[in-house]
């Protein structure tokens, strides 16, 4: 029975000799083996996590009109309604109903006179908080930066683990893209049809996601034999997989494992992942073991998302589909 790795950070806080190499060679395995793996002794403290997923509660228990003077624009930031996407369900089987869930996106804070913004790059441009939830943008930026600070002391971590010098990503990662995802995924009625999910099956895009763990039940994987399990909430563990920027840039030595979210719990169910990337104009030309050239071509971030958006959001879509939405990837 496939069972998900679990890393324990505080050797290698402690300073213990050999931390590090041990931390590498058992990330190696979890994503040659499961593409999942929880970390423990993460350094995010539990009432941060329990504030940030009541701020998803919250937000999502607004009126729709309030909501929707978010909405989601270009830079994927803001609010999505429900079944605002569409998942072709990626090397598992066919195009799934729309998405039952709602979401909204928040990435880095800049400002309008952030050089980006300026230049009007996209996925580079201002949050968009929601009046009147007094304390909200506050408690989400700090959940942001506890994301990043874990996010950032992992990357030796996938450095050792594919042979490199432990400050390998270093330079990729000098000011990062992120994007948290404050979802809500209401009961799905027993006699939905059996293509409707919270989330159907996909695989992320990220090079890192970061999942609090949820008291509500509904995630589950797919092993590399085929089963689906569902994915237990150790007590002070983060969930934490890779997506298909992590598999491209590993030259597919790393997994990017399907995963999905069925909501029949009886009860409303909040989910807050953290996608976790390099740099906006980060090259990222693929890890080979051996230092040939990579199966595929070297991707910058925004080049890659550019493409996976308008593919998957029917708000990015260029133009409507002739199948009433349905779009073609997982999201």
């Amino acid at each position: 029975m496939t069972t998900i790795p679990v890393l324990d950070l505080q050797p290698l806080k402690d300073g213990v000799p050999g931390a590090l190499e041990k931390l590498g060679a058992e990330l190696r395995h979890a994503f040659t083996e499961v593409g999942f793996y929880f970390v423990r002794n993460h350094g995010i403290p539990e009432e941060l996590l329990d504030a940030t997923f009541a701020e998803a509660e919250r937000f999502h228990g607004q009126p729709l009109e309030a909501k929707l003077s978010v909405k989601i624009n270009e830079h994927n930031m803001g609010y999505m309604p429900m079944r605002g996407a569409t998942t072709r369900v990626n090397a598992v089987g066919d195009v799934a109903l729309p998405n039952a869930n709602e979401a909204v996106f928040f990435k880095r804070e800049l400002t309008l006179d952030h050089p980006d913004v300026k230049a009007g790059l996209r996925f580079r441009g201002l949050n968009q908080w929601p009046a009147g939830l007094p304390g909200f943008r506050e408690r989400i930026l700090a959940a942001c930066a506890a994301f990043e600070g874990l996010g950032m002391s992992l990357l030796p971590v996938y450095a050792v683990a594919l042979g490199k010098p432990a400050d390998f990503f270093a330079p990729f990662f000098n000011d990062p893209m992120f994007t948290l995802r404050m979802s809500h995924y209401p009961q799905q009625e027993p006699t939905a049809p059996e293509n409707e999910f919270g989330i159907a099956p996909h695989v992320d895009t990220s090079f890192m996601t970061i999942l609090a763990q949820n008291k509500i039940p509904g995630l589950s994987l797919r092993t590399t034999e085929g089963d689906w399990i569902d994915a237990p909430a150790p007590e002070g563990a983060l969930l934490v997989n890779g997506g298909q920027l992590l598999r491209r840039w590993t030259d597919n030595r790393f997994l990017a494992t399907p995963h999905r979210v069925i909501n029949r719990s009886g009860k409303e169910r909040y989910a807050i992942p953290f996608f976790f990337d390099a740099n906006y104009h980060a090259v990222m030309a693929p890890i080979t073991e051996d230092g040939t050239p990579g199966r595929m071509p070297p991707i910058t971030y925004a080049d890659f998302m550019t493409g996976y958006q308008k593919s998957n959001f029917h708000h990015a879509a260029e133009k409507p589909k002739s199948d009433e939405g349905v779009e073609l990837q997982g999201v």
